[in-house]
C-alpha cells in the first residue's frame, strides 16, 4: 500500500448535497429553503437565543444565586476518612498526600458523617461542633 493509495471507507463519506439544479434534482427551485422569510435569504441569520425582537428567554427570567471563587480553595474530609487514615498527627499536607484533599485547598474542615474510634492530632485543620465533639470523646485534639 502506498500513501496515494489510500481511501476512506465506503460510504464513510457521503457525496454532498447539491441544491439548487432544477427540477428533476428534487431540490431544484427553493433548495429545501421553503417560501419567504429570513431563512429563505441568502444572508439571513440571527443571533443564537433571538425571538424575533420579543424579549428572549434568557432576559425575561431572573438572575439568581451566586458562586464564591474561593469555593476551590476549601475541601471537607469526613470522620470516617480520617479513621482510615493511619496518622497520628494530620495537618493539611497529609490529607494531601494521602489523596482526601486537592492540591489546590487550603481549608479544611472536618465533618461529622461516620464516626471514628481512635485519638488524633488535628494541626490546622478546622472542624464542626459535632466532629470536634466526636474526636475528643475518642482522645484527640484540634490545634
Amino acid at each position: 500500500m502506498e500513501l496515494n493509495d489510500i481511501k476512506p471507507a465506503d460510504g464513510s463519506r457521503p457525496n454532498r448535497r447539491r441544491v439548487g439544479r432544477g427540477i428533476g434534482s428534487g431540490l431544484g427551485k427553493t433548495a429545501g429553503r421553503g417560501h419567504k422569510g429570513q431563512k429563505s435569504r441568502a444572508g439571513g441569520y440571527h443571533k443564537v437565543g433571538f425571538e424575533g425582537g420579543q424579549m428572549p428567554l434568557q432576559r425575561r427570567l431572573p438572575k439568581r444565586g451566586f458562586k464564591s471563587h474561593l469555593l476551590k480553595f476549601n475541601a471537607e474530609v469526613t470522620l470516617t476518612a480520617l479513621s482510615a487514615l493511619e496518622l497520628v498527627d494530620i495537618d493539611v499536607l497529609a490529607l494531601k498526600q494521602a489523596g482526601l484533599v486537592g492540591e489546590m485547598a487550603k481549608v479544611v474542615k472536618v465533618i461529622k458523617t461516620g464516626g471514628i474510634t481512635r485519638a488524633v492530632k488535628l494541626n490546622g485543620i478546622g472542624a464542626t461542633a459535632g466532629a470536634k465533639a466526636a474526636i475528643e470523646a475518642a482522645g484527640g485534639s484540634i490545634a
